[in-house]
């Protein structure tokens, strides 16, 4: 099987990720419930990882990494402790239902949302920021980059358009996080959220949130946190005031060992490497007839974007398209709506979708070329052209 669908999960992950899981499984026991070595040796490789992610985006306090399921648990966290009645936010028409669903259920609740479009190529129209900011506006929530088109979000200059007006950032880096370096401080974010098994290389299971010194969230639930057991209420001090019960050890474990093999390799380096595989499969696949590509890539230089290239073939489904790559060319990607209603709203695809291809560290050039020959193939046959 030729793997171009890391946008929804990595599937080929360094060694040392499996490894690390493997051996959690056999040797870590419950942090923080013990002090027998078992114990102890799961609350120092939990405090590793800690550490190692405040190191990775820019943060200074490790503590104030929280541990999820995933980013979207990590999202409706932030979103429901932050957005309250009475409240105006702000977020844009390139958003994973992720965001919008919690956003759409804080408006339910006597919030107030205002949606930034995009223009015909999915850029987002920074220009409409300022008319979108009003009395009640308290901050803005965004991805870092589309999880359809691949168009990044400049996120520093929204940051400090935020810090300007006094408002809070809230960023979704599901598609960001481990190929992009990724900032705070410098880019002004009040709340990072993460997954762990996307460009993070970890295994599923594994997310969490950054929460800047001086923001408070209240936890989606509260329980046993192995400290304080006497309070009626979740104990105050982070990170145990937004982690409710036992963490995933085992899947932290691997996301320990993804990182570290981030920063050996690289970040920059991981970038440059599937940057340079998306601009080999669109280079080869924009002039196909038939061919629909979605998104900036002819104006925005590939090192500008996330790694993934979304396209569809004359009228065919997206998902019939994906169907056939899988099972006439053992090609693995994805099609349909991709949890991102407003931007094939806003690209005109809401009945065909797209099909999405997405570029990993570990794919090769042979992949890729496989990739563009079967594209050529189904055009030529949907436009009965020879190949």
């Amino acid at each position: 099987m030729i793997y171009l669908d890391s946008a929804a999960t990595s599937l080929h992950r360094p060694r040392e990720v499996i490894r690390a899981v493997c051996e959690a499984m056999e040797q870590l026991g419950n942090p923080g419930r013990g002090a027998y070595e078992a114990s102890l040796q799961a609350a120092r490789t939990v405090f590793r990882a800690r550490t190692e992610l405040s190191r990775l985006f820019g943060m200074k306090d490790p503590s104030r990494v929280v541990f999820t399921a995933n980013v979207t648990e990590a999202l409706n966290l932030a979103i429901s402790s932050l957005f309250g009645a009475g409240s105006h936010v702000i977020t844009t028409c390139l958003e994973h239902n992720s965001v919008l669903r919690p956003l759409y259920r804080q408006e339910a609740r006597g919030a107030s949302l205002t949606i930034l479009p995009c223009d015909e190529k999915g850029r987002l129209r920074y220009d409409l920021l300022e008319q979108a900011v009003g009395p009640q506006t308290k901050g803005i929530v965004c991805t870092h980059a589309s999880n359809l088109t691949g168009n990044l979000v400049d996120i520093r200059r929204i940051g400090q358009f935020c810090r300007e007006h006094g408002l809070l950032f809230v960023v979704d880096a599901a598609q960001t996080a481990g190929i992009f370096p990724i900032d705070m401080e410098k880019d002004k974010i009040d709340v990072l959220c993460f997954t762990g098994h996307k460009g993070l290389l970890g295994p599923q299971g594994t997310g969490g949130l950054c929460v800047r010194e001086g923001i408070d969230l209240e936890s989606l639930c509260v329980g046993g946190s192995g400290v304080q057991s006497y309070r009626k209420d979740q104990p105050p001090q982070m990170p145990e005031h937004l982690e409710a019960g036992t963490v995933n050890v085992h899947g932290i474990a691997g996301l320990l060992a993804a990182v570290k093999w981030l920063e050996h390799t690289g970040v920059p380096e991981i970038h440059r490497r599937e940057a340079e595989l998306m601009q080999r499969f669109y280079q080869r696949i924009r002039q196909i007839e038939g061919v629909t590509v979605y998104g900036d890539l002819e104006d925005t230089p590939p090192e500008n974007r996330a790694p993934v290239t979304a396209l569809n073939i004359g009228t065919l489904s997206s998902d019939e398209v994906c169907d056939e790559l899988a099972q006439e060319y053992g090609i693995a990607v994805r099609g349909g709506a991709h949890c991102a209603p407003l931007m094939h709203q806003a690209l005109g695809t809401e009945e065909q979708g797209a099909v999405r291809f997405s570029f990993s560290y570990f794919n090769t050039e042979e992949e890729i070329d496989c990739a563009v020959r079967a594209v050529r193939e189904i055009a030529a046959a949907e436009t009965e052209t020879p190949v």
